[in-house]
C-alpha cells in the first residue's frame, strides 16, 4: 500500500493565475474546477446580488473587480456572460488596452467559436472556446458535474491542444467543432436539453391535473428510461400511439388537452408530427396507418369522426424556450 503522501495542487508547476468576467452560473464553477487542478483563481467580476453570491460561494476569498481589473490580473480570463454580450464585450475590452499579449482568453458560449475573439486576436491574446455540455444551477454542485461532461472546443490550431488540455484538468471530455458548426452544434444541444425541460414540465403539470399525487416519481424511471433506450438505440426506441399510428389515441389525447391545457396543444401537435415523420422514415409507423395518424395531427382533430376542433387563439406560436 502506498502511504506516500500525494503531491498539494498548488505545487504543479506551469499553474496559471484565473479571472471570471461574468459570475453567472457557469463562470465561477469552472473557476473553482480549475482550482482543484492547481491553478489560482485571483480575480471575478460580477454586478447582481446574486451572482456576488455565487462567486463568494464557489470563489471564497476571490475579490470582486471591474472587468477590465480581471483581465489585469490573470494570465487565462474566462469570459461566462450571455451569447449575445459576448461581441461586445470582447470589443470593448480590446478597444480599452485590457487585452494583454500572450493572454488566454476563453469564452464558454455555445454559439460562437474562436472568430468572435477576434478583436482580442488583434490585442495579442489567444483565443479558446470551451463550451460546457452541461445545465448550472450555479452552487458547487455543478464542479461535480463537469468529470466527464463534454466541451465543445474551438480554436486556432496551434492552441487545440492548450484548449483540450484545459478541458481535461476541469475534469470534462474535449469534443473538436469546426468553427462554421459551432451554430449548429448549439442548436442541437438546445434542441435536446432546453426543449426537454419545457416537455418533463408540462408533463409532470398534466399528471398533477389527473390526479397523480407524485408525478416526478412516476415520470423519473419512464423518463430514465426513455432517454437511455433513444441514446442507445436512437429511433429504433420509439414507442407510444404515434408510432404504433393509433390515430384515435392520438385524437383523444388532443381532445384531452384542449380541455384542460390549451397551452400545451400546440407543442404536442408538433412533436408528434416530428415522430411520425420520423416513425415512418425508419419503418416503425405502417404507411397504411399513417394517413389517418398524419390527418389527426395536420388539423387537430378531436374524434374519430372527422370533427375538428375550434383551434385556441395561441395555438399557432410555439412553445418558450428554457434556458
Amino acid at each position: 500500500m502506498n502511504t506516500a503522501p500525494q503531491p498539494d495542487p498548488r505545487d504543479r508547476p506551469a499553474r496559471l493565475t484565473v479571472g471570471v468576467v461574468g459570475a453567472g452560473r457557469v463562470g465561477p464553477a469552472l473557476a473553482a474546477s480549475l482550482q482543484l487542478a492547481g491553478h489560482r483563481p485571483v480575480a471575478v467580476s460580477a454586478v447582481s446580488a446574486a451572482s456576488r453570491r455565487r462567486a463568494e460561494q464557489l470563489l471564497p476569498g476571490v475579490p470582486v473587480v471591474p472587468p477590465a481589473e480581471v483581465l489585469e490580473r490573470a494570465e487565462l480570463v474566462l469570459l461566462t456572460v450571455p451569447d449575445d454580450a459576448l461581441p461586445e464585450l470582447v470589443s470593448g475590452l480590446a478597444g480599452t488596452g485590457a487585452v494583454r499579449p500572450g493572454q488566454l482568453l476563453a469564452h464558454t458560449s455555445g454559439r460562437y467559436g474562436a472568430k468572435v475573439l477576434d478583436p482580442a486576436l488583434r490585442a495579442g491574446a489567444l483565443p479558446l472556446a470551451l463550451h460546457p455540455a452541461m445545465t448550472f444551477i450555479g452552487t458547487p454542485v455543478d464542479v461535480q458535474r463537469l468529470a466527464g461532461c463534454s466541451f465543445g472546443v474551438t480554436a486556432p490550431e496551434e492552441l487545440r491542444l492548450a484548449a483540450e488540455a484545459l478541458v481535461i484538468e476541469m475534469g470534462g471530455e474535449p469534443e473538436w467543432i469546426a468553427e462554421e458548426n459551432r451554430p449548429l452544434y448549439h442548436a442541437a444541444l438546445a434542441l435536446g436539453a432546453n426543449h426537454l425541460v419545457t416537455l418533463v414540465a408540462q408533463s409532470l403539470e398534466l399528471l398533477r391535473t389527473a390526479g397523480v399525487e407524485a408525478p416526478d416519481r412516476m415520470l423519473g424511471p419512464l423518463l430514465g428510461a426513455a432517454l437511455d433506450n433513444a441514446l442507445r438505440s436512437g429511433d429504433a426506441a420509439l414507442t407510444g400511439p404515434v408510432a404504433r399510428g393509433d390515430a384515435g389515441t392520438v385524437s383523444a389525447h388532443v381532445a384531452e388537452l384542449r380541455r384542460h391545457a390549451p397551452q400545451a396543444v400546440a407543442g404536442y401537435l408538433a412533436m408528434a408530427r416530428a415522430t411520425a415523420d420520423r416513425a415512418l422514415a425508419h419503418g416503425l409507423l405502417k404507411p397504411e396507418l399513417a394517413e389517418d395518424l398524419l390527418g389527426v395531427l395536420a388539423d387537430g382533430t378531436t374524434g374519430t369522426t372527422g370533427e375538428t376542433g375550434a383551434p385556441d387563439e395561441g395555438e399557432g406560436k410555439g412553445e418558450g424556450e428554457s434556458r
